[in-house]
């Protein structure tokens, strides 16, 4: 290992939509550098990469000690494996073939040695769900073609306590990547289990397929998929040492170009949800109905930037007893999303910790509602879904709706150069509980053009229990922080 300083460079997010972009700029390392306060891992091409497995902050410089490994071994025996050859059946969408693809599927990864490729051709092979693949090490699996999971939820596979399968799931695998010499496609065919607006969430609750669930994952790579229509989440990653790029996620019921009440009835269809230490997710799009990136709890050292995303917006949480630290977003669009930049918690027996967050370099324009949250959940967790726990869908906007912010730590926390434009709401909330009250906000040139006026008025944000400052040309300022804008200094 080696410690080296590289300086990055990157385009700023030009408007939003499905479109890939090139990767960050390497500078030669040079002495003279400044950097931000927190770096990404580096890309050092398909076969071998390298991740900064730790940093620390030291004003705007950080050391990177760096870790790079093989993906693939190149072992003189691997092998190309054909899902075809193997008798897998494309283009025939009925039960019969959909259970033998999967049989096949499930058996051709079984089989994968190190060094081995996995090849789905270019063709839509339909499938049911329950596919497994365990112990996986240094293969590729490249989906050339898409796999397009049954509509058929009555056959649908259910596990020892009777609940549905996950769609595809990859369970301790190292140095694998998941990939496509074009672009693969998983098809969830998620309005089948979302069936008409509300019916669905009420037959199934949260009991639906994940597309594509990845457990005790170390050192893999995720890049050139379209995801499609998950029935419930979309992209869950448990791991470590984690890269996805160039990773496109659509989950929507109609062509609207916002998130209306028919398209927001596709419940919990997070885009990607991660857990572990040292992501790095980037050039990716994301249009869904919840969560757009989310990083869940006991989670640290994770970089997301240059993504394109609609949904609930950049999130960290919900968070209950556990801690989340060192995570930056930047470089980020969104368009008229849902919320924006949103870190909560939710109702757990101890407080657990958000900290060390930046938000920098981030445009939303015209999102719905608010364009900042910081504070509890804003959820249904059961059919009563009008109940706040901790608050409630239906608050503020319904008289006797309730918000409550559990205990939780929130500290060291810092948006930077972060521009709305044109919400239909009050910029946001800043909400933390009396015993925990939040310590080191800083909003250093926020700036909200035209914000509407519901439901805090010309107070802006709902700011309670905060201690914050506000720096260069931030407008409007939180009413509980301290006002060092320029702005102030000038009058």
């Amino acid at each position: 290992a080696a410690c080296q300083c590289i300086c990055f460079s990157g385009e700023a997010p030009r408007a939003f939509g499905y479109r890939r972009r090139e990767g960050p700029q390497m500078s030669a390392p040079s002495a003279s550098c400044k950097y931000p306060s927190s770096l990404p891992p580096l890309a050092m091409g398909r076969r071998s990469w390298a991740f900064a497995a730790s940093s620390l902050r030291l004003g705007r410089c950080a050391i990177l000690l760096l870790l790079s490994w093989p993906v693939s071994t190149g072992a003189g025996a691997a092998r190309i494996v054909d899902y075809g050859s193997l008798g897998a059946v494309p283009d025939d969408p009925s039960d019969a073939v959909a259970a033998q693809n999967a049989n096949v599927l499930m058996a051709a990864l079984a089989t994968l040695q190190p060094g081995d490729t996995f090849v789905v051709p270019k063709k839509v092979f339909h499938v049911m769900g329950g596919i497994v693949g365990r112990g996986l090490h240094s293969v590729t699996i490249q989906i050339d073609g898409a796999l397009e999971f049954t509509r058929n939820i009555k056959r649908w596979p259910k596990g020892p306590t009777g609940k549905h399968l996950d769609c595809l799931t990859l369970q301790n695998v190292s140095k694998v990547s998941l990939t496509s010499s074009g672009r693969g496609e998983l098809r969830g065919n998620g309005d089948a289990w979302w069936d008409l607006p509300g019916i669905g969430y009420l037959k199934h609750k949260e009991d639906r397929p994940k597309l594509l669930r990845v457990e005790s994952a170390d050192r893999c790579l995720f890049e050139n998929l379209l995801l499609v229509n998950s029935p419930y989440w979309t992209l869950h990653i448990d791991g470590n040492h984690i890269e996805v790029k160039h990773v496109d996620i659509s989950a929507r019921r109609t062509s609207e170009d916002g998130h209306g009440p028919i398209d927001l009835s596709a419940f919990n269809t997070d885009g990607i949800d991660i857990t572990g230490t040292n992501f790095w997710v980037h050039d990716c799009n994301i249009w869904n109905q919840d969560d757009c990136i989310a990083i869940k709890g006991e989670s640290r050292d994770i970089m997301v930037e240059r993504v394109n995303a609609s949904g609930l917006g950049l999130t960290i949480g919900s968070i209950g007893e556990s801690t989340v630290q060192n995570v930056t977003f930047r470089d980020c669009y969104l368009h008229r999303t849902r919320k924006g930049i949103y870190l909560k918690f939710r109702e757990s027996e101890r407080p657990g910790a958000i900290q060390d967050i930046l938000y920098e370099n981030i445009l939303m324009d015209e999102p719905e509602q608010a364009s900042i949250w910081i504070g509890p959940a804003q959820q249904a967790d059961s059919r009563r879904f009008w109940e706040g726990h901790p608050c409630s869908l239906l608050w503020p906007k319904f008289r006797g709706a309730e918000c409550r912010s559990p205990p939780g730590v929130f500290n060291n926390i810092t948006l930077r150069n972060i521009t709305v434009r044109r919400p239909k709401q009050s910029p946001g909330l800043i909400f933390a509980n009396a015993s925990t009250p939040m310590t080191g906000i800083v909003f250093d040139g926020v700036r909200v053009v035209d914000p509407g006026m519901r439901p805090w008025g010309r107070r802006y944000y709902k700011c309670e229990n905060a201690h914050g400052v506000a720096l260069g040309d931030t407008w409007p300022v939180p009413p509980c922080f301290e006002d060092r804008t320029m702005r102030r200094l000038i009058v």
